[in-house]
């Protein structure tokens, strides 16, 4: 005989970037983990999730959850056969500059979900570039044929719409790191390495794009001429190891060799590593007083604090971010003026609590939508239970 609770609970496939250590992508699988409980539990289902990973045992042991691999068809098609459903996302999946490859990956899982007559759904997902036309078709079929699809931002929904997906069929919500929380134990955990000395911390997230490194050296100035106006603590934040880290300190010596003597002003530059929890890497954030950041996940987080931000944009999805927050870009991997970024970088500085009144509302509102694509999926599965 099946208990009422066996027959609530629902076995959830989840497909993403994940079990690669980079700290966004974590990040939106530890809001949707949290969320689909948090939704599930209000709907009076338990939601058990299986996560394909590129590193099951790694997944499971950071998450407390099941994980296959993501690249083992056999074991993907054993997890799809034996749940309920199917989530993708969040993330930047369905896009093709970083290849041919990731959008057949994306919609192939789906597709798999759907020939075994899985209900599938689309978590908050960013779409494009979609560079090869031959690809539509692949999204549109995967997007049309889902039970529920939610965007993290209207530029997606309008690509959506040009290649065919009904717009009254998409939401546009935010990314769901929007309303991570930080550690239980935040308020015990200890403090950060600038906190004593009073040094105003402006946190920095970069990473590697143009293979000519110039815009790492345009940030470098940048970041120079600021700790040569005043004194402060530069603290980077690889949100991707270890290329992050690697990237953080060859601009880290850029910045040094600039910095002499009375030139530094007192100045202090770090590199703090809080290891693969992005709810610890919510935390460093959470300490600065603002962030320069070019990961999108970087500044998302400081949103999600209410940090000021400053954004360098190497993609639209940078873009479109900061928009919702009525923000743009400082500059982009093709320009950046070093004094224009010193005197911006000193402004939030000196006043962040008139950047945190004049965006509180935008982000209180972001925060409040991040809940949407699980509360939408938990009802969904409690009607199947129903029925």
């Amino acid at each position: 005989m099946v208990s009422s609770m066996e027959k609530e609970a629902r076995r959830i496939v989840i497909s993403g970037y994940y079990g690669f250590h980079n700290s966004g992508d974590e990040a939106v699988l530890r809001s949707i983990l949290l969320a689909l409980e948090e939704q599930g539990a209000a709907a009076g289902i338990t939601i058990v999730p299986v996560v394909l990973s590129g590193d099951p045992a790694w997944t499971s042991r950071m998450y407390g959850v099941e994980a296959v691999h993501r690249m083992r068809p056999a074991e993907v098609w054993r997890a799809l056969r034996g749940s309920q459903g199917l989530i993708s996302g969040g993330g930047s999946l369905l896009q093709d500059a970083t290849g041919a490859k990731t959008i057949p990956y994306y919609t192939g899982i789906i597709k798999m979900a759907q020939l075994l007559r899985k209900p599938t759904f689309i978590y908050s997902q960013g779409i494009g570039p979609v560079n090869r036309r031959w690809m539509d078709p692949l999204i549109r079929n995967a997007m049309r044929k889902s039970a529920y699809v939610s965007v993290r931002d209207a530029e997606s929904a309008a690509l959506l719409g040009r290649i065919g997906v009904p717009q009254d069929r998409i939401e546009v919500v935010p990314d769901p790191v929007m309303g991570m929380p930080l550690p239980a134990d935040a308020a015990a955990a200890p403090g950060g390495a600038g906190e004593a000395d009073a040094l105003p911390v402006l946190g920095v997230s970069l990473r590697h794009w143009r293979k000519d490194g110039a815009d790492l050296e345009r940030a470098a100035d940048a970041l120079a001429a600021l700790a040569s106006r005043r004194a402060v603590r530069l603290r980077f934040l690889p949100f991707h190891t270890p290329d992050d880290a690697e990237t953080s300190r060859l601009v880290m010596e850029r910045i040094s060799s600039k910095l002499d003597g009375a030139n530094s002003r007192g100045s202090v530059v770090e590199l703090v590593e809080p290891g693969d929890d992005p709810q610890r890497m919510l935390l460093e954030v959470s300490r600065c007083d603002a962030l320069f950041g070019m990961r999108l996940h970087a500044l998302i987080y400081a949103a999600n604090q209410e940090v000021p931000l400053m954004g360098l944009s190497y993609d639209p999805k940078i873009d479109q971010f900061l928009h919702r927050l009525g923000l743009t870009a400082v500059g982009t991997t093709e320009q950046l003026d070093a004094e224009r970024f010193a005197a911006e970088a000193g402004a939030l500085l000196d006043d962040a609590e008139g950047w945190k009144r004049d965006h509180r509302d935008a982000i209180l509102r972001l925060k409040q939508q991040s809940q949407q694509p699980a509360q939408q999926i938990a009802r969904l599965l409690r009607q199947t239970i129903s029925r």
